[in-house]
C-alpha cells in the first residue's frame, strides 16, 4: 500500500513539474502604452500577471538604436526617426507579438518584437536605424560628426 501511494505522488510530482516548466514563451501584446525610442517600449500583456505584464518597458533584443538625449545632433536626429519609425509600426499593427522573453545585465525585459509577422529588429537595421547589439560596449552614433 505504501509503495503504490509513494509510486502515484511521484508520477503526479512529476507531471505537475513538466507543466510548470512548459511556459509559452510567444506572448500577444494586448496594448501598446507608449515608445520611447527606436528599441523601448511600454505595454501591456494579458497573459502575464499583472506585476510583470502591465505597463512594462520592454527593449528589442539584439539592437542598439540612438539614443533621445544623445551626444550629437546626428544621434538626436536618428533616434527620433527611430522612435517614429517604431512608434508606427507597433501603433498600426494588428498584431504585435514578443518572442524570447528574457532579462538583460540590468534586469530590464528583453524580447524579439514581431508587428503583423515583421522582425521589428530586422525592419530597423534595413532602415539604417539600428546596429546590431550583443550587450557589450556600445558603438557611437557621432562618428564623423
Amino acid at each position: 500500500m505504501k509503495i503504490s501511494y509513494l509510486v502515484i505522488v511521484l508520477i503526479f510530482s512529476s507531471s505537475v513539474s513538466a507543466q510548470s516548466t512548459n511556459q509559452p514563451s510567444d506572448y500577444i501584446v494586448s496594448e501598446i502604452i507608449s515608445v520611447y525610442d527606436g528599441d523601448t517600449f511600454r505595454a501591456n500583456i494579458n497573459e502575464l500577471p499583472d506585476i510583470v505584464g502591465k505597463n512594462i518597458a520592454i527593449r528589442i533584443l539584439g539592437i542598439d538604436t540612438p539614443e533621445i538625449k544623445g551626444k550629437c545632433k546626428k544621434e538626436k536626429t536618428l533616434a527620433i526617426k527611430a522612435r517614429d519609425f517604431a512608434r508606427k509600426a507597433l501603433f498600426n499593427a494588428e498584431v504585435v507579438i514578443v518572442k524570447n522573453l528574457k532579462r538583460d545585465k540590468y534586469f530590464r525585459l528583453l524580447a524579439d518584437v514581431y508587428f503583423d509577422n515583421t522582425n521589428l529588429a530586422s525592419a530597423l537595421l534595413e532602415n539604417g536605424l539600428a546596429v546590431s547589439y550583443s550587450g557589450k560596449k556600445k558603438s557611437s552614433w557621432c562618428k564623423n560628426d
